[in-house]
């Protein structure tokens, strides 16, 4: 890897910063940047536990409203769905508002969806509720890395997104275990209701300490699928397209597989479990330090780990001992990876990454659907093996344009 053309970045990054606003640069480097970065970090941890937290309520939540389980499964789903479109047009429609109060409405509409679904009488109401949740996802996910960027020096971008990432990792690790544990004591709705006293507490401290960000219309795409007539745009977005269907192919199955395969008791699945994610929130912070001056390395190698954790679970599932290794590694190197695209973003599409970062999002989340659907369809079809080797195919082939990324951005330089 040249260090040349990373220093090219890093120049032309540092250049960008300052041309910003007097705003902008008083908060780089500052105490009150970093509160802010946290006040940022216990949002994301609130919208991801709330995304996920159904996946533990179904059946209460199903049998309080008089409907079936599935139809209570799509109250993931119509999140998904409405952060996706959030996601391809908030850059657009909010780019003559400043940024602080984007985030702070944003922090209120989960407040909001927390209340709705809290209180919700029917089921209409429920999706509605969760159709609020999807917008504030949507949103705050598709402005967090170029509000990172105008927060903290430019080094330190991408430690502040792995801060971010960490909140993603911890929430999604203890939401479904948490939801599970407070539905039986204290129900599905008090257990919902929770979020609300967390997000007050982040919109306040957004409040003190996120300082205003004022838009800069100049810069952004009114539409981001422009953005993918530029040749490293289109090869990264390639590349995480088929980053997060490999890995969503295979995560979505795996405790049908640790309990056939592997053959694990739900405590020990669920100790597993736990113990991918507390490794994915180590990873975020070890490979967040490295990205500094080994981005594109980190973006090749982590999918080709990947597929070949893949392949160890494939021929080694039924010896615990190295499916746990397997799993910590798969966690550890996974989670980490939005990382390393969050800063690829920062720097490949810093004049415009509020565009970038909805089209990202966007990405992410169709791969995510799509990975789960096309591996459920193998997974039923073929047998596990075969939805765990197409997840290892796709990972190779996200390292291979992860290259190609990289060759384009050099070009373009």
């Amino acid at each position: 890897m040249s260090l040349t053309y990373e220093d090219e970045i890093e120049r032309q990054s540092a250049q960008h910063g300052r041309r910003e606003s007097t705003a902008d640069n008083g908060t780089e480097n500052s105490r009150a940047a970093w509160s802010a970065v946290f006040s940022m970090t216990l949002c994301v941890f609130v919208l991801i536990a709330s995304e996920f937290m159904p996946v533990s309520l179904l059946t209460p939540i199903a049998a309080d409203l008089g409907v079936t389980e599935g139809n209570t499964g799509q109250a993931i789903s119509v999140s998904g769905i409405f952060a996706v479109l959030t996601s391809l047009f908030i850059s657009s429609l909010t780019r003559r508002f400043d940024r602080r109060g984007v985030v702070l409405s944003l922090t209120t509409l989960l407040i909001l969806s927390g209340l709705i679904v809290t209180f919700a009488p029917n089921y209409p109401v429920l999706m509605a509720g969760r159709a609020v949740l999807g917008i504030s996802i949507g949103g705050f996910w598709a402005m967090s890395t170029a509000i990172v960027m105008r927060l903290v020096n430019v080094r330190d971008v991408p430690k502040a997104l792995a801060l971010l990432n960490a909140g993603n990792a911890i929430a999604a690790t203890i939401s479904a275990p948490l939801g599970s544990l407070l539905g039986a004591y204290i129900g599905w709705r008090g257990a919902f209701f929770l979020v609300v006293p967390v997000g007050l507490l982040a919109l306040l401290w957004q409040w003190v300490r996120l300082p205003s960000l004022p838009p800069r219309s100049d810069h952004t795409s009114l539409n981001v699928f422009r953005l993918l007539l530029r040749l490293p745009v289109a090869t990264g977005m390639a590349a995480i397209l088929l980053l997060f269907m490999g890995q969503f192919a295979l995560f979505t199955y795996l405790r049908p597989y640790l309990e056939q395969v592997t053959r694990l008791s739900i405590e020990t699945l669920s100790l597993f479990l736990l113990a991918m994610g507390l490794s994915g929130a180590v990873g975020t912070w070890l490979i967040g330090r490295l990205l500094q001056r080994r981005l594109f390395s980190i973006l090749v190698a982590i999918p080709l780990a990947m597929a070949g954790l893949a392949g160890v679970m494939v021929a080694l599932g039924e010896r615990p001992v190295a499916v746990f290794v397997a799993l910590a590694g798969w966690g550890f190197l996974g989670t980490a990876a939005p990382v390393g695209w969050g800063t690829w973003l920062s720097r490949t599409l810093a004049d415009d990454a509020e565009a970038g970062g909805g089209l990202q999002v966007a990405v992410i989340q169709l791969a995510i659907t799509s990975g789960a659907s096309l591996g459920g369809l193998f997974f039923d079809a073929f047998g596990w093996r075969s939805t765990f080797l197409m997840s290892a195919v796709m990972l190779c082939g996200s390292a291979v344009l992860a290259l190609a990324a990289w060759r384009a951005v050099r070009r373009s330089t």
